[in-house]
C-alpha cells in the first residue's frame, strides 16, 4: 500500500516532470519550494533555491536541441521529524525533437533525491 505522503511525492513528481516536458515555467515556479536546493548530476552543480533553478530552467528551455528529463521514483522514504524525504528511482534525457535517449541513469544505479 502507498502511503500519503509517498503518494503526495509520486503525484508532484508527475507533475514535475509534465512542467519539464511542456516547457511550463509558470508550473515549475509554483512546484518548487523557494529554498529548493538542486545539484545537478552531470557537474554536480548547485543550484541554491527557486530564483537560480527558474533561470536554469530557462536557459535549458531556450536551446536549440533541448532535453526533456524524466524523473521516476522508485523508493520514498519520507522523515517521521522533518518534513523531507528521500527518494531514490531512475532519471532520464532524451532529446525533445526525437525522443532519443541522451543521458540516463538505470535502474542499478538510480538516482537520489531530496523532497522537502
Amino acid at each position: 500500500m502507498t502511503t500519503t505522503p509517498d503518494l503526495a511525492i509520486r503525484l508532484r513528481r508527475a507533475s514535475f516532470n509534465r512542467a519539464l516536458a511542456q516547457a511550463d515555467l509558470r508550473m515549475i515556479e509554483t512546484l518548487l519550494a523557494r529554498d529548493a536546493i538542486l545539484v545537478a548530476g552531470t557537474d554536480s552543480a548547485v543550484l541554491a533555491g527557486r530564483k537560480a533553478q527558474m533561470l536554469a530552467w530557462r536557459r535549458e528551455f531556450a536551446a536549440a536541441e533541448r532535453l526533456i528529463y524524466t524523473r521516476t521514483p522508485g523508493t520514498i522514504i519520507a522523515s517521521a521529524v522533518e518534513p523531507i524525504a528521500m527518494e531514490h528511482g531512475q532519471w532520464q534525457g532524451v532529446l525533445a525533437s526525437t525522443g532519443e535517449p541522451q543521458a540516463s541513469i538505470p535502474p542499478n544505479g538510480g538516482k537520489a533525491a531530496k523532497t522537502g
